[in-house]
């Protein structure tokens, strides 16, 4: 099931990158950035409502989790950057080569408390095919 539904959300981030590059051709990166982020917050409170879910700020969380949501916005941003160039396709591709990159290096040395899971030659293979799909995307 998790595996479907990460199928899901990649399919989700595909189309978010088509819609909020389109909106930000019209009204700028900045501008639809806020937009896009303001709509968002509308429709989590609208779920809050409905099942009735309070936020609550736990102690136990490190303060640097809750920066999420500022990391989250750069994504946003820069795709929009970056969807005028170079499209829906190759702007994705770039995104999963680097979150392959830095998942491999928070997993490798633990990063933010994770358990270890050490680089092997496999995840190098994803890699290297992932490169090769983007020059292939690039030049053709």
């Amino acid at each position: 099931m998790n595996k479907l539904s990460s199928t899901f959300v990649g399919g989700l981030i595909a189309i978010m990158i088509l819609f909020n590059g389109t909106l930000a051709n019209v009204l700028g990166n900045y501008q639809s950035t806020v937009i896009v982020h303001f709509i968002g917050l509308i429709g989590i409170m609208v779920v809050l409502l409905v099942r009735k879910s309070k936020i609550k700020i736990h102690k136990s969380v490190p303060l640097y989790a809750y920066s999420a949501g500022v990391i989250g916005v750069l994504p946003i941003l820069f795709n929009n950057i970056s969807f005028t160039v170079l499209g829906v396709s190759i702007t994705l591709a770039l995104g999963l080569l680097g979150q392959s990159v830095t998942s491999i290096v928070v997993d490798h040395y633990g990063l933010f408390n994770l358990t270890v899971v050490k680089f092997n030659k496999r995840k190098l293979v994803g890699l290297t095919i992932i490169i090769i799909g983007i020059v292939i995307m690039t030049i053709y």
